[in-house]
This record gives structure tokens, C-alpha cells and sequence, in this order.
């Protein structure tokens, strides 16, 4: 409650900023509008309104002798960004009325926008395009898979500033958003119209010697749901072993990791996460498994739930890993809202740690089996199943050789 306070301070030192203060030896204050009108606040409230009054003592100054009328909600909003952005976390960031609608939009499933999804590195600043979805405005415009996101409109793309993007591409159907990529060495612009994009979050299928294969795109929505049924209907088809495609699955809700392990865990501690204070939050699963064989399918954009996911059930013995080493984004964040239930906000919380104590932030998990992509085939789109995929026969390959356990 204290780091959700610390945001809302910024926005109470505006709305009184214009009140009067006066001292007393009780350590309370009041706040006069007028000879009837006073405010008791404790002197801890006191000393946080005090702190903030830099702020609201320049906005006094623009509100009264700026050359134009001021938009003061502009400029909160500015500052509350910016309050964010001195946290130099691309990971946390402010969420104003429209962005917050359309971030459940699209755990929703269904938004307006071109189609892209989007994975940014803290390191190096870079944001690559992981996913291009299937009849979209990106995909008929030409847009590929690994292609490196510079420029939407007029925001130079970069870890920092890919949400600010990500609302720029979403808004009204039909609407054009110009978009710049960087492809190899040549940069490409790209003008295409918004439209409702339908987010599919799982698909399988059944591949050869009852090896079953499921492809997880987000932790989002009732993906948790959609994987169960798939798992469901792929035993009922006789599947023997099973295969998790995590491949530039970026994340999401890390309850849906949690969800998922637990239909191949019993009772037991999958992940846990440490504050800045040393306090622990464990996350378990529960009784009741399916001890189908598993193979989890990942690359360098395997990321955060991906990682929990994927790296505590490696780290317990329960599956066997596959292709290359994966993100390294180890931090936790909370969405919060605010009190108008209207705006929030996404903040860094936490690390995580696998149930070993291993951290993974910054490092990464190391597959079991190493299986890279070769370059030429880095930003081809294969059909669901296609073992001309390298990296899925490899996948493949192992997973065919476990055997059920049967009683």
C-alpha cells in the first residue's frame, strides 16, 4: 500500500497545491479555502505535501503567467510519466483512461491494430518483432517476424518508449499508422490500417509416434483454459509424450504459468518471488498430475512466465528442455489501478527465483538440449507441426523417445 501511495502523493500535491498551509504544535494542519472551508491533515501528510511542492509551485507559476492557457491534465499526466521514467524500468509505466481500456481489450483477445507483437530488451534497447498474426494488417503489408520495430509515427521505437507505440498502433478501425522496420541492414516503412485483431493463444496438433504439440503464444486472457482443453484432446488421440512450444512467447499473467504447471505437478513449490525487503511469496501447485512426458520448446524470446513456466518444471525434473538459452527477465510485475478504476498503472514488484533458489533475471535457463535456428530460417513462419522446423524435430526427436508412465 506504501509504493501505491508514493503515486498518488504526486497527484494530491497538485489538487492542493493551491491551499494555504499553516503550522501547529499539535502536529496537524489545516488546509484553509476559505474561513469556512479547513482540511486537518497529521504532520506525515504534512511532510509528504511539503516534499512535492517544487511541482506544484511551478505549475502555479505556468497556470498564472504562461503565455497560453495551460492543459493542467496534460501536464499531470506528463509528470506522472515522468515520475515513472525516473525509474529507468521499461517494465513499469503509467497507464492513462484509453491505454488502460485497451490493455483488458487485448487480454481480452480482440482489439483494434495492426497485428504485431512486440518483445523489448532492457540491454540493448532493441525492440524485435516476435510474432506477425495470421490475416492481419502487418502480415498483408509485408511485415516479418525478427524484424527490429524503430519507428511508429513519430516515436523512435525503443525499450523505453514500445508502449507509447503499442497505444499509438491501437485506435480506430481503418485508421492508417505508419511503421518503420529494420530488416538486415535495410530500413523499411510500412503504411497499413487498422483493424480487429482476433488473438489465438493456442494451437495444436497431433505429430508423428503419439507425440502431442501444443503451441502457447500468450500468457493472457483463458489461455490456461485454452492449453487444458488442448492437452484434454490431445490425450484422447492417444498422446504418449508431449511437446510446449514457448518460442517468442514473451509472458503474461504469471498466474496462467502457475495454472498450467500445476496440471503436471503435484502439491509443491513451483517459484517464489523477494522483494526489496526480503519478503517471500511462494507460488505451488496442487495435487493431481499428468505425468505425460514433457518437452518444452524455447528460444532467446522465451520470456518471464515462459521462464517460470518452463525453468521450474526443469529446475524439478518434471520436463526436458529444448533449443537455445532463453530471455533472462526474472523481475515480477502488478498491475494497479487507481482510484478513479479508470487509469493504472504496471510496476516492478519482485524477482523470481526457481524452486532450487536459482535466479533467472539478467541470466536466463539453459535448454537441456541445445538446438539453434539456422540464420536462414530465423524469420520463416512454418505451419503448425512442420518438422522442417529444425527446432521443433529436434524437439520432436526427444519427445518420441520418452514413454508414458503407466501405474
Amino acid at each position: 500500500m506504501k509504493k501505491r501511495w508514493a503515486i498518488l502523493g504526486v497527484a494530491m500535491v497538485i489538487l492542493l497545491g493551491s491551499l494555504a498551509i499553516s503550522g501547529h504544535a499539535s502536529g496537524l494542519f489545516d488546509f484553509s479555502f476559505s474561513k469556512k472551508n479547513t482540511v486537518t491533515i497529521s504532520q506525515e501528510e504534512y511532510d509528504r505535501l511539503k516534499k512535492y511542492s517544487k511541482m506544484d509551485e511551478i505549475l502555479q507559476y505556468i497556470e498564472t503567467w504562461y503565455w497560453q492557457e495551460p492543459d493542467v491534465d496534460k501536464l499531470v499526466e506528463t509528470a506522472t510519466r515522468g515520475l515513472m521514467a525516473g525509474l529507468e524500468d521499461p517494465y513499469t509505466f503509467y497507464y492513462n483512461e484509453e491505454e488502460w481500456k485497451s490493455m483488458w481489450e487485448d487480454d481480452e483477445g480482440q482489439y483494434g491494430g495492426v497485428g504485431l507483437e512486440l518483445l523489448g530488451n532492457a540491454e540493448t534497447n532493441i525492440v524485435t518483432i516476435t510474432r506477425v498474426f495470421r490475416d492481419t494488417p502487418a502480415e498483408r503489408a509485408g511485415v516479418h517476424k525478427g524484424d527490429i520495430l524503430v519507428r511508429v509515427e513519430d516515436i523512435e521505437v525503443n525499450a523505453y518508449t514500445m508502449q507509447n507505440a503499442v497505444n499509438v498502433m491501437r485506435g480506430t478501425l481503418n485508421e492508417e499508422v505508419e511503421v518503420e522496420v529494420k530488416r538486415g541492414d535495410e530500413y523499411i516503412t510500412f503504411r497499413m490500417p487498422r483493424a480487429t485483431i482476433v488473438i489465438n493463444r493456442v494451437e495444436y496438433t497431433m505429430l508423428e509416434d503419439g507425440v502431442g504439440y501444443i503451441m502457447l503464444y500468450q500468457f493472457a486472457g483463458e489461455s490456461e483454459k485454452e492449453f487444458a482443453a488442448a492437452l484434454e484432446d490431445l490425450r484422447s488421440q492417444g498422446a504418449q509424450s508431449l511437446i510446449v512450444d514457448l518460442r517468442d512467447n514473451g509472458g503474461g499473467w504469471v498466474s496462467a504459468a502457475i495454472d498450467i504447471a500445476d496440471l503436471f505437478l503435484d502439491d509443491g513449490l513451483l517459484v517464489y518471488s523477494q522483494d526489496r525487503y526480503g519478503t517471500k511469496d511462494e507460488y505451488k501447485t496442487k495435487d493431481g498430475k499428468d505425468e505425460i512426458p514433457l518437452v518444452f520448446l524455447v528460444n532467446g524470446n522465451s520470456a518471464s512466465a515462459s521462464e517460470i513456466l518452463s525453468g521450474g518444471l526443469q529446475d524439478l525434473g518434471r520436463a526436458t528442455l529444448v533449443g537455445t538459452q532463453t530471455f533472462g527477465k526474472g523481475i515480477i510485475q502488478t498491475v494497479i489501478p487507481l482510484n478513479n478504476n479508470t487509469e493504472g498503472f504496471q510496476m516492478t514488484y519482485a524477482q523470481y527465483f526457481l524452486p532450487s533458489g536459482k535466479a533467472v533475471h539478467k541470466q536466463g535457463i539453459t535448454p537441456d538440449v541445445i538446438a539453434e535456428m539456422p540464420q536462414e530460417l530465423a524469420n520463416q513462419l512454418f505451419p503448425l507441426g512442420d518438422l522442417s522446423d529444425p527446432q521443433l524435430k529436434t524437439a520432436w526427436e526427444t519427445a518420441k523417445g520418452m514413454t508414458l508412465v503407466k501405474d
